[in-house]
């Protein structure tokens, strides 16, 4: 088994690489608790307004990418797919 691999060998560049490394370490963090967050707010939906979580995080997504059309286009192709294999 051969190393492909090639490691920087000036500190200079180790260093380089190591601060990236911290900046994708920090953006996965903010990512954590982003997700953290939403699941807080999709659990208050659910004990407040009794709206099920997982209707809701779709829904979130379709509010957010706002393609309420090509959602509907989707699940009726696997409607009509559906229809025509289960008969």
């Amino acid at each position: 088994m051969s190393n492909s691999v090639i490691i920087p060998s000036s500190p200079e560049d180790r260093q380089a690489v190591k601060n990236r490394l911290t900046e994708i370490s920090n953006s996965l963090t903010r990512i954590e608790a982003e997700r953290d967050q939403i699941n807080q707010i999709l659990q208050d939906m659910q004990e407040e307004y009794e709206l099920p979580k997982k209707h809701m995080r779709k829904v979130a997504k379709v509010y957010h990418k706002q393609n309420l059309l090509q959602v509907k286009e989707e699940f009726s192709d696997i409607e009509d797919i559906y229809n025509a294999i289960s008969t």
